[in-house]
């Protein structure tokens, strides 16, 4: 669905803290070190750096390492405290844990397809693993061994970014199709709720729990602060029909219809609203639907753009720029600050608290 986001001025923004640019390949997965001013950089060459910022303001390299789990780029990194493990996935397809302490590799998994986003549960020691054929499987680690729970699919395009909220048990999944879908994992109802607020693949997703705002940022620099304490809509399911549901136009394909009522056939669309297959001329108006997660003008038909009031039309988004095309991103909620990787080798700290509040 091709639609074109146009950003609201905002009268606050994210202020940029620090930069750090000494990297000599992209810097694919990254992490702020809690009550620290320190930062964990994992490259494509497989390099993890700990970056300790100095008197003088700047980051330095402090510590220097060689993951060798992977074969190939390392695509995720993600760091388990309270089971002192470290999950990794890689362009090889697996997907490994190891001891953080002892640097003992405990297991490995392979993947259908290239990993590309990783969360985990600790209290269920589940894994969430989102790969580039849009699937997300979920994985039951344990000790030395892992067993496949579930998969379940909703993207048209790959899966970019995996957020999990551990209090409500809610995934999020971001992807190339430009969308993102909450799913409610632990409502256990399989309800899915799709956002679509970005006119690129999403990079990164964060979740503010404190707050209950969602952080997105994609590949053409754009962040997307998301409102997430408002009552949010599924998607309708797009009917299947050979004429319109609303004035009865044949459809182009409905040859018999067209040739009784020796009429032209017309074209299908979709009203994003209430779902109903409907033609050009009873489609002909556009909307935002905030609360069900579309934050500019798509096609509705003319009696749904007549039932959706002023207040159903308020934004619950706010957009800003990060003048990079973002990679990969990370969120401190005790801080409030974000760090963006982007694809020109350098990763900005921002100050997010006038937005995430």
């Amino acid at each position: 669905m091709a639609a074109e986001v146009q950003p609201r001025p905002q009268a606050r923004k994210p202020g940029l803290l620090s930069k750090i640019e000494a990297f000599q390949d992209v810097v694919s997965a990254a992490v702020i070190i809690p009550k620290e001013d320190g930062v964990i950089s994992v490259s494509e060459d497989r390099t993890v750096r700990v970056w300790l910022k100095r008197d003088s303001g700047q980051y330095w390299p402090s510590v220097f390492h060689t993951l060798p789990t992977h074969q190939g780029r390392v695509s995720v990194v993600l760091f388990v405290l309270e089971m002192e493990w470290l999950l990794s996935t890689g362009q090889d397809k697996n997907f490994t844990w190891l001891c953080s302490e002892s640097g003992q590799q405990l297991g490995t998994y392979r993947t259908v397809a290239w990993v590309t986003g990783l969360q985990f549960d600790v209290e269920t020691r589940h894994a969430f693993v989102g790969d580039q054929s849009g699937q997300v499987t979920i994985l039951k680690l344990e000790q030395d061994s892992c067993s496949l729970v579930t998969t379940f699919k909703g993207h048209t395009g790959n899966v970019t970014a995996l957020c999990w909220d551990p209090v409500q048990r809610v995934l999020f999944s971001g992807s190339s199709d430009h969308s993102i879908i909450m799913w409610d994992i632990g409502g256990r109802k399989g309800t899915a709720i799709e956002l679509q607020g970005h006119n690129d693949k999403v990079q990164g997703l964060c979740y503010a729990s404190h707050t209950r705002q969602l952080i997105s940022c994609s590949s053409d620099g754009g962040i997307v602060i998301w409102n997430m304490d408002v009552t949010r809509q599924e998607t309708p399911e797009w009917l299947d029909s050979d004429s319109c549901q609303k004035c009865e136009q044949p459809f182009f394909w409905n040859f018999k219809q067209m040739w009784d009522s020796k009429k032209i056939g017309l074209r299908q669309h979709h009203c994003r609203k209430c779902g109903q297959a409907v033609c050009g001329k009873c489609s002909s108006r556009r909307s935002s639907i905030p609360l069900m997660g579309f934050e500019f003008q798509v096609r509705v038909c003319d009696s749904c753009h007549e039932s959706i009031s002023d207040e159903d039309r308020a934004p619950t988004v706010t957009f800003h720029d990060s003048k990079h095309g973002v990679v990969y991103m990370h969120y401190e909620p005790t801080t409030g600050t974000l760090l963006t990787s982007g694809a020109d080798k350098v990763i900005k700290l921002w100050d997010m608290s006038p937005v995430v509040s």
